[in-house]
Order: C-alpha cells, then structure tokens, then sequence
C-alpha cells in the first residue's frame, strides 16, 4: 500500500495543506511545534476516524484538533493505491462519522464496505485487516515508544519479550495470566476461598434455602385456608339466601296473622250475635211461660214493675251509649278504622236505634192502651206480648243478617290472604329458583310463624359463628401471607442469585478459557511466531550493530538474550538503552510483515531522536536497503536523517512543514 497524496482543510494548526508523497523513502521535516505530529494524526484519523472519547486524556482527540471557528471546514483528503494497484481518495469531514470513499473512476462506493453503529465506515479494515490498535502497534513508531532512560529500560525490554512471548508488545504472557488468575480469585472466587463472590452468593444461597423450606409450608397452609375461606363464604351465601328467604316468609306469616285477627273478631263478633239471637229467643220462650202460670193481677204489677224497672235502664243506658256511639261515628268518617270495626260501629248504631225505635214505639202503645178504660186485663198483655214478640223477632232477623254479613267478610278475608299467600310464594319462587325448588318452599312455608322465627334465630346464629370462623381465616391468612411475601422476596432473591451464580460460573468459564486459550496462543507463539521473530531478530541485530551482536533468542524464564561478538550469551537488560531500541525497532519493523497482506507504510516519527549517527546510519542504510517494497514515512526535527541518506546517496522525498 502506498500513499500518494494528501489534502488539509483544516485540522488542527495544520490550514490548506497539500503533500505529495512518493513510493519508497519520505522525509518530512519540521522544526518542533511545526505540525508533524498532527500530520501523523490526521493520516490515523481520516483512515479510521477521530476519537471523541478523553480515554485518560485531558481532552479527546476531537476537542484537540476541531478548529476553533466553527465556521472553517474541519476536512480533509488523501489518495492512495493498493498493492493491487487499485486506486481510492477518502474524503472524510472529522465532523461527521463516516467518509466517503471514491474509486479511481470517482465513483462512491462508501456502501459497499461495513458500517460500525459506533466506529461508522470500516473501509480500510475490510482492505488491509488493520485495525488501529494494530495499526498503532506496528506500522506507527512514536518517540515515545523507543525513547526510555537508563532506569526504565526494562519497560522497553519488555516490550520486546512481549512481542517474542505474545505477539504484541503490550501483551506480557505471564502478566496477562497472572492477571488472569487473579481477576478469576478476585471476581469469582474458588470453592476454596473465602469472602469472594462466588462464595457469598453460595453461602447466601444456602441460607435463603434453609429459610425458603421453613416457609414452604406456608403456601399449602394459605391453600387449606383459602379453601376454607371459600367453602364458608359459600356457606355464608346460602345462609344468607336461607335467612333471607326466612325473613320474606316471614313477612308474609305475619300480614297473613294480622288478617287472621280480623277473621278472628269478625268470628267473635258473630259468635256474639249468635248468642244474642239465642238470648231473645230464650226470652221469648221464658215469657210464654211466664204468662201460662201468673195471674192476671200479678201479671200487671210483675210488668208494671218491670216496665218502670226497664224505662229506667234504658233511660240509664241511653244516657251512656247514644253519646258514645255519636262520638264513634264521627271518628269513623274521621279516622280510617278497618272495615270490620267500621261495620262493628255503624250496624251497632243501627241496631241500637231500631231497639230504642221499638221501645219508644211499644211505650206509646202502651200509654194508650193504659188510657183505655175497661179494658180488659187478658187482652192488655195479649197485646203487650205480642209487640215484644214482633221487636224481639225483628232483632233476631237484623243480626241474622249481620252474622251473613261477617260470614261474607270473613270468607273475603280467607280467599284474600289466600290470594296474597300465593302471588308472595311465586315471589319467592321466582327470585330464589335456583337455591330452593317448590316442595321445599312449599314445606317451609307451611311452618307456622312461631317455627319461622326460631328457625331464623338459629340460622343468624350459624351466620355470626360463621362470619366469626371467617374472620379468623382472614387473621390467619394475613400472617400467613407475610411469610409467603417473605418466600416469594426469598424466590426472587434465589432466583438472583442462581443466575448471579451462573453468571460467576460464566465469567470463570471465560476466565479459564481465556486463560487456556492464552496458553494455546503462548505455545503456538513459541513455536512458530517466536523462533521466526528471533531468527530474523538475530540477522537484523546483526546488521544493525555492524555484527557487534548476533544470535539472538528468547525463553520464558530469562527473557530476550544475545550473544556478543565473542561469543559470550548476556541478558538484554545488561544492554545499553540505545541497543534495546534497535532490538524494539527491529522486532517492530519485522512485525509489519506478517500482519497484513498488504505491504503497509512504516512511519517513524522522531524514532531516532537518541540514536547515535553511527546507529542512525546503520538503521537508516538497513531499512533502505530491506524494506524497498514498503513506503517509508519519517518525521524529523533534525537534519541528520537528510545529511545521512545525501551522503549515503539514498533516494528520498523530502517533504517540509
């Protein structure tokens, strides 16, 4: 892959900014703060995006280099051409997230790539298999990754056994599986250890068991109370459907007693006009006899006698029933009284007015047959006998009379309640039919009211003990349902926790199989990666330092050793600074090789700063010399790189800021 051209909108200090670049060796000068280092940012941003995250740092990426007038268009472009000789410009405003690529016909092609939610177009992924940490990792040597003192050197020398041991410089084999080992212990856990996730949620776990069996019996207790509830509140329905049906028959019984009363007094009011019929008739028959066996004389004096010892009752009598039957009567058209006592009062008046009719009529008789001289005593009480006979007989006929009447009433009263007994009992039919069928109600109703009402105090009674049970239940089933509520948050609590456990599990799982896959890597590394890397780290240490150091090969446990021009093995840490840099450059610039297919730029930037001219000379002639099929781009503040290459008679591109 190779770079031809790029193009600076804006970007950061860099301000319509254009470059050429050519294939094989480019130098781009600038003295410090001339915008080397953004040039390289801006190469990173517009192949992968610039970076709006801080990630550790002040400020992003995006804060750093978006031009401070929003206005100014905050763009650029580059070109460059595969080793397939296919040809792109990437035109990507750092605004937005993804660019738009062109073809050598410039023609869009910015979908035919994959699209990243969070990274956006992944274009240059999908045609050189780089991602950036790669790309930073070995195709971009900073400064800062070479530059160490004396007492960091080991950092350095690290680097390089990470590379020998794991692939990438920052990936240390041991470090990561002892990291790996304690990231299992700290956030999983062993059945050994203790305190650590996994054995909390274990021994939580076994405690919210040992609670959730005390309080599994609590779920069949609130079914068997449940189940009572039920079968009492159905009690309870047809208890109540029961005393209810009770309290209408109940009503009925006693409308129906209220109307027998009436039948009852119209009964004894007929009773007495019977009686009172038997009564004259008696009288009548007494007087007969009476009249058979007394003399005449003592028949006048017995009914003279009598007559003044009557006119006087009856004046006694009349002085006392006249007026309350006066008073009666007008209440009766004052106050509704029931018919039977409406009657009682009005044929009583009548009666007692026809009786005193009588009297009167009889007494005028009488007064004119006393007037009458010579008349003969037989014939006088002949008379007299058969007036009384006449009103006594008349009498008899009225209550006669009276008595059918009270008979009509009283069967108007049966056939009424009758009646009303019937339509009640459809009522109550109609409305209960499917809690108590006819024979029942029939039989029920057939009860007197007396039956009725020790029936319906029995039924309130079973209906109090019943409402009593239930509140009962209801107590029970409250404490019982806070020990449920305390199962099911102990359910959901286990629940949890299981999948917590799982998850624990999972995250082991993961732990142990990266762990394993690590080891796998670590040994195919030091089979293949590692005797390769060390190879052609030997012939590059060789070259480099003019044959001073020459094999070279790593092991786990002494890490990265050379052998000296004597012949003599040391350890790298007893290196100078500036050897370990060519070893960490060397191992980086034969990394490039077997990343990619492409054969990708390497860019420098400042990587000799402490290299010696000598070393600089060396490096500068080896990578000349076996990197012809890679473009090379160096950033310097120096002109040694310059001096070095006009005197060496090295082809380059210079470029300057």
């Amino acid at each position: 892959m190779k770079i031809d051209y790029l193009k600076i909108n804006q970007f950061g200090k860099l301000k319509n900014k254009e470059i050429n670049l050519k294939n094989n060796l480019n130098l781009i000068y600038g003295k410090n703060e001339t915008g080397k280092t953004t040039l390289l940012k801006f190469i990173f941003s517009i192949f992968y995006g610039i970076s709006k995250n801080k990630n550790g740092k002040e400020i992003s990426d995006l804060e750093k280099y978006i031009p401070w007038n929003n206005s100014e268009e905050f763009s650029g472009k580059i070109k460059y051409q595969l080793d397939n000789n296919e040809e792109y410009e990437v035109f990507r405003d750092f605004s937005k997230k993804n660019p738009k690529i062109y073809n050598k016909n410039i023609e869009d092609i910015s979908n035919t790539f994959n699209i990243d939610k969070t990274k956006g177009n992944r274009f240059f992924y999908d045609q050189t298999k780089i991602d950036e940490d790669l790309f930073l990792s070995t195709n971009l040597v900073e400064q800062n990754s070479v530059v160490l003192d004396d007492n960091n050197k080991n950092i350095l020398t690290q680097k390089i056994a990470n590379i020998l041991s794991s692939g990438d410089d920052n990936i240390s084999y041991k470090k990561v599986i002892s990291n790996l080992s304690k990231k299992l212990l700290e956030e999983v856990g062993t059945q050994r250890s203790v305190g650590r996730p996994l054995n909390k949620v274990q021994e939580e776990l076994k405690e919210l068991e040992l609670l959730r069996n005390e309080l599994e019996n609590s779920t069949n207790i609130n079914e068997e109370l449940k189940n009572k509830e039920e079968e009492i509140n159905n009690d309870l329905i047809n208890l109540n459907n029961e005393i209810n049906i009770l309290k209408e028959i109940k009503i009925i019984k006693e409308n129906e007693e209220k109307e027998i009363q009436k039948i009852n007094i119209n009964n004894n009011i007929k009773n007495e006009y019977i009686e009172r019929i038997n009564n004259l008739k008696n009288k009548i028959n007494k007087k007969n006899n009476n009249l058979n066996n007394n003399s005449e004389i003592n028949n006048d004096k017995i009914k003279n006698n009598k007559n003044n010892k009557l006119n006087k009752k009856i004046k006694l009598i009349n002085l006392i029933i006249i007026p309350i039957l006066i008073i009666l009567n007008v209440l009766i058209n004052l106050i509704n009284f029931s018919k039977i006592i409406n009657n009682l009062i009005i044929y009583s008046t009548i009666i007692y007015l026809l009786v005193n009719l009588i009297i009167y009529f009889n007494k005028k008789i009488k007064n004119n047959n006393n007037n009458l001289n010579n008349y003969k005593n037989e014939s006088k009480l002949d008379k007299l006998d058969n007036i009384e006979e006449i009103r006594i007989n008349s009498e008899i006929e009225l209550l006669e009379e009276n008595i059918k009447n009270k008979e009509n009433e009283i069967n108007e009263l049966k056939k009424e309640i009758e009646d009303n007994n019937i339509i009640k009992l459809n009522e109550i039919k109609n409305k209960y039919n499917n809690i108590i069928n006819e024979n029942e109600l029939n039989n029920l109703f057939n009860n007197n009211l007396e039956y009725i009402n020790n029936e319906l105090d029995n039924l309130i009674k079973v209906l109090n003990n019943k409402k009593i049970e239930l509140n009962t239940i209801n107590i029970e089933e409250k404490n019982i349902q806070e020990k449920i509520d305390k199962k099911l948050e102990c359910d959901e609590r286990i629940t949890y926790l299981k999948e917590k456990e799982e998850e624990l599990y999972s995250l082991e799982r993961s732990i142990i199989l990266a762990r394993d896959v690590m080891e796998e890597a670590y040994k195919d590394v030091k089979n293949d990666i590692t005797p390769k890397f060390t190879k052609d780290l030997s012939l590059l240490i060789d070259k480099i330092s003019g044959g001073k150091y020459k094999n070279a090969r790593f092991d786990s446990d002494n890490g990265l050793i050379v052998e000296k021009e004597d012949g003599q093995y040391i350890n790298a840490n007893n290196l100078s600074i500036g050897t370990i840099d060519q070893l960490y450059l060397s191992l980086r610039l034969s990394a490039m090789n077997e990343i990619s297919e492409e054969k990708m730029p390497i860019i420098l930037d400042e990587a000799f700063a402490f290299y010696d001219n000598e070393r600089l000379e060396n490096i500068l002639k080896f990578i000349s010399e076996n990197y012809k099929e890679n473009q090379v781009i160096i950033f310097t503040c120096s002109n040694r790189e310059k001096d070095i290459l006009d005197r060496l008679n090295i082809e380059y591109n210079l470029v300057e800021l």
